[in-house]
């Protein structure tokens, strides 16, 4: 299944190589910025019945969009970025019906269960997603932090998985060496998630066409869902008709009703 995204850099939608988010300006690689604001893509994804899909704050300055955008389609988009037991269930009420934590429950690129434990306290684990992006680092996957910058001490595996899913209702998984670049999904990491996962999984990363979407799809056995960013045209991509993804997913509805 497709699941839409919405990416918040400096206040306006952004598609971003995700690996040069390193603080340094003149690293950052750009694929697109939009003209319309966080709430047209919003309103467009409730108008499609589009559910499940994120809204990822790149940095600060992206509050007043992020919520501009709950607004417009509440209950029907995951918010992430910066979250913390602090900020997270002012999110909630502002309309996400998630909210989704990486680097929060890291400390110094080690895993810290306290920290986790306070979110879950904080929203309950029902409306919790984990963020579980990831490198391929040797033979297998680690998770990064702190802007996918920061190798931490989390491995991909199913021990891991099974643990954390304990807390939270989904993963998130970016797979950080080929985001924002659609050069093909990491067909390996999309087999892992689906053969040990026992809850949903959003991947994202390298989609380049609705072939990817397919082989996503078949390969996980439909456990997997798939986001799409720089090769849509609603970003400015050419791999994707955005229309095309939308009738993909109602085709898959009808198949699942039969």
């Amino acid at each position: 299944m497709f699941r839409p995204c919405i990416d918040l850099h400096e206040g306006k939608v952004k598609q971003i190589v995700g690996a040069t988010l390193t603080g340094d300006a003149a690293a950052l690689r750009t694929n697109f910025v939009a003209v319309r604001p966080a709430r047209w893509y919003a309103e467009l994804y409730r108008a499609d019945g589009l559910r499940g899909g994120h809204v990822i704050m790149l940095g600060p300055g992206n509050e007043a969009a992020a919520c501009e955008a709950l607004a417009a389609y509440p209950g029907g988009l995951q918010i992430g970025g910066g979250i913390t037991p602090d900020n997270a269930a002012a999110f909630l009420d502002a309309g996400a019906s998630h909210v989704i934590a990486t680097s929060w429950i890291f400390r110094g690129g080690r895993f810290g269960p306290d920290r986790l434990a306070a979110l879950v306290r904080a929203v309950g684990r029902e409306r919790l997603v984990l963020d579980l992006s990831c490198k391929r680092i040797g033979d297998g996957y680690v998770v990064m932090s702190d802007r996918w910058q920061r190798i931490t001490d989390l491995r991909i595996e199913a021990a891991t998985l099974a643990f954390l899913a304990a807390s939270c209702d989904e993963f998130l998984v970016h797979a950080v060496d080929v985001e924002g670049l659609a050069s093909g999904v990491d067909g390996t990491l999309v087999r892992l998630l689906a053969e040990h996962s026992p809850l949903p999984v959003t991947y994202a990363g390298g989609a380049r066409s609705l072939d990817d979407l397919r082989h996503v799809t078949e390969i996980s056995s439909g456990r997997v869902d798939l986001t799409i960013g720089s090769a849509l045209d609603i970003f400015g991509g050419s791999g994707v008709r955005y229309a095309d993804a939308v009738a993909f997913n109602h085709a898959l509805a009808l198949q699942s009703q039969r």
